[in-house]
């Protein structure tokens, strides 16, 4: 899968495995995915799957944290987060919103398949143990499944996690961790009140 990242995404890692900071970092940041991959949906569904996102991604932010404490890298832990989400888009039929073709999911699935077991996660199950609070409900749109388009997909990135940084180079396995990062950078924890739509860039999700 083709993620990008940025001093942003350490500043995020940072954040989140902070007490107290952590559950700040994790509302701005569910706040942001919401936005982000809301502005992938189909306007006329939007609003009604957006409470459903909320809760699942706030669920994934305890999946990457649990990835992180078992060794996986900052752009890993991301990306299987990013893979649970991509099952659940593709078991509502929100084939808009997916990151890369529903051709790829088993490969996505695979290459994490021992972390996922471990914790009951599946195609067909995205949070597994993880679903620890109820997920509201969301209208699905099988039909597209029929015949998917995946205008936001990115193929070809099945094989490895691939990291594209600020100056667009792409790093497979994702890019060496910098030293010092600073925690202030991360999204949500910088002032916002001169553009209250400065979280919605897509890099930082």
């Amino acid at each position: 899968m083709k993620l990008r990242q940025n001093i942003r995404h350490f500043a995020a890692k940072k954040a989140l495995t902070m007490p107290v900071v952590g559950d700040i970092a994790t509302d701005k940041l569910v706040d942001l995915h919401v936005r982000v991959f809301g502005q992938k949906a189909d306007p006329e569904h939007r609003e009604e799957r957006e409470p459903h996102m909320a809760a699942f991604f706030d669920l994934t932010f305890d999946t990457y944290v649990r990835a992180l404490e078992e060794g996986f890298t900052e752009a890993e832990a991301r990306e299987i987060t990013h893979v649970q989400a991509n099952f659940d888009f593709y078991n509502h039929g929100w084939t808009e919103m997916m990151e890369f073709p529903a051709d790829e999911l088993q490969a996505h699935y695979e290459r994490y398949a021992e972390f996922f077991e471990r914790y009951d996660i599946d195609i067909a199950n995205p949070l597994g143990d993880f679903r620890t609070q109820d997920v509201p409900d969301a209208p699905a749109t099988p039909e597209r499944l029929d015949d998917p388009e995946h205008p936001h997909a990115v193929g070809g990135f099945a094989d490895d996690v691939y990291a594209e940084d600020e100056q667009g180079e792409v790093h497979a396995g994702g890019r060496e961790e910098p030293e010092d990062v600073d925690v202030d950078v991360a999204p949500g924890l910088q002032d916002v009140d001169a553009d209250p739509d400065a979280e919605t860039d897509e890099t930082e999700a």
